[in-house]
């Protein structure tokens, strides 16, 4: 039967809000027929543990950024509440949709299967469902035998421009006809104390991070207070797509003959190759969602301990420096490197708690969740990829080596802001005549430590170590190698 509504092509954003450097708007504007800009909040997605409110805001004040930039076009994004087929079934109903452009999208297994779903959804129904490269991450690949070449072919790539004419889009006018049976989502946000969304934000800290901030980036980058101004910040413009990797790759390359300190800026460059390796290893075995990617780690048994994981959650573990990064992380949505592996470490460790328990709970809580960087570290932190460094980090040593005056210690945990300097790093060393002194009491004032930390990281490190030796997992550590090291 011939279908005589008009031939549309459709853009689904997923975490890639932007236009410039996006092959899928690219690709669609080069199709010849109108384009149709959409962003699903899916219910599933919506409900799911992984994400919180911080992330749907952000999106949000991404969308509205597009939808300014689109202004001029008359056109903007269809932002609606529904899960992917039922809104597709839809809009198919009133267009003739020939093309759906989106990017390979590495993310939970609930949005793998999602996007089988809708595969199978296009074929059914003659939509050509074209997918591409994101950030230099690859499908279907067995090893990483070229990976790095390929990688940086793809950064050096010249970037895809966005240079359309209000005749290649859908009207806002006609947008406002299909939305009559649709759930639009209000795009509106309160201020917070989370980064802004949005790619004109982004591009403000890329600009303020090469022009200055990045010339302290190695020497400030393990320490809380510091990392806050000396790192790019660009993690969450990354995450959801208001920046390509490219573009930010490029941008290095530009600056660096201009610059002094190129060693800072080589520093920060290798982290974008990092970001898009444990992406990779996601991407290629993506049951590090749930389990541990080393068979034989499976045989670990840690059963949870609610006390443990309730004060490890609200920062009240009794260890201040834990406690003033999981503050820290819970008010703003960012803590640097050091510090998140610093708390997966305490959690798993000296809690000795299994990381699947912290694995949602963190998620919510980065305002720069990224699937393929959250699980693959998660577990590297806990010690238990076997071809990786067992790191158990001090808190107490990292609290004096990182944050020596107790600055961001006084900052997040205030109830310790009025003791002298040693104390606010261990007050569990106060005796009775000094917490009389000092007019503060421990265990009612702040926690006592809920383990102690020399004993409970002995414990772990002699369980780890010695599991390290176990024949399966130094055969998974070998299968695990000749998948996953770059060749």
């Amino acid at each position: 039967m011939l279908d005589n509504k008009e031939k549309i092509v459709v853009v689904w954003f997923k975490r890639d809000l932007r236009l410039q450097d996006n092959e899928a708007v690219y690709n669609a504007l080069n199709s010849d027929k109108k384009v149709l800009f959409v962003y699903l909040f899916e219910n599933s997605l919506l409900s799911d543990e992984h994400y919180s409110e911080r992330h749907w805001n952000f999106i949000k004040e991404s969308i509205r950024d597009l939808n300014s930039e689109l202004l001029k076009y008359n056109t903007r994004v269809l932002s609606v509440k529904s899960d992917v087929i039922p809104f597709f079934r839809y809009l198919k109903s009133q267009k003739n949709i020939t093309e759906v452009y989106s990017h390979l999208e590495t993310g939970i297994l609930k949005t793998y299967n999602r996007d089988k779903s809708f595969k199978r959804f296009c074929v059914n129904n003659l939509i050509e469902w074209k997918e591409n490269i994101h950030n230099g991450v690859f499908r279907g690949r067995k090893n990483r035998e070229h990976w790095k070449e390929d990688w940086e072919s793809y950064m050096e790539k010249e970037t895809f421009s966005f240079t359309p004419t209000n005749a290649d889009f859908i009207r806002s006018e006609e947008i406002d006809l299909l939305t009559k049976n649709l759930k639009e989502v209000d795009l509106s946000t309160e201020k917070s104390n989370f980064q802004v969304g949005g790619r004109a934000t982004g591009i403000k800290y890329m600009h303020s991070f090469f022009n200055n901030r990045y010339k302290n980036y190695a020497r400030h980058i393990s320490k809380p207070n510091e990392a806050r101004e000396s790192c790019s910040r660009l993690s969450p413009y990354i995450a959801w797509g208001n920046l390509s990797v490219r573009e930010v790759f490029q941008q290095v390359k530009t600056i660096r003959p201009k610059v002094q300190n190129k060693r800072a800026l080589d520093a920060f460059a290798s982290r974008l190759r990092w970001q898009a390796h444990f992406i990779q290893k996601f991407e290629m075995e993506c049951v590090m969602e749930r389990e541990s990617i080393n068979k034989g780690f499976r045989k670990l048994k840690k059963d949870v301990t609610e006390k443990y994981v309730k004060g490890w959650k609200e920062g009240k573990t009794g260890i201040p420096f834990i406690d003033a990064c999981m503050r820290c992380l819970i008010t703003t949505g960012y803590l640097n490197f050091r510090m998140r592996a610093m708390l997966v470490s305490f959690f798993t460790h000296n809690l000795w708690q299994p990381w699947q328990e912290a694995s949602k709970y963190l998620s919510k809580l980065f305002l720069d969740f990224e699937p393929g960087i959250h699980f693959p570290q998660l577990q590297m932190q806990a010690g238990e990829t076997g071809i990786n460094t067992i790191r158990i980090y001090n808190p107490i040593k990292n609290g004096l080596e990182h944050d020596p005056d107790a600055i961001f210690i006084s900052k997040w945990v205030p109830e310790l802001a009025d003791l002298p300097l040693m104390f606010k790093h261990q007050p569990f060393k106060m005796t009775e005549l000094e917490q009389k002194l000092y007019g503060f009491s421990l265990g009612k004032d702040y926690p006592k430590p809920i383990v102690d930390v020399e004993a409970s990281r002995k414990k772990a490190s002699d369980i780890i170590w010695g599991l390290k030796k176990d024949p399966d997992v130094i055969r998974e550590s070998l299968r695990i190698i000749n998948k996953h090291i770059i060749k």
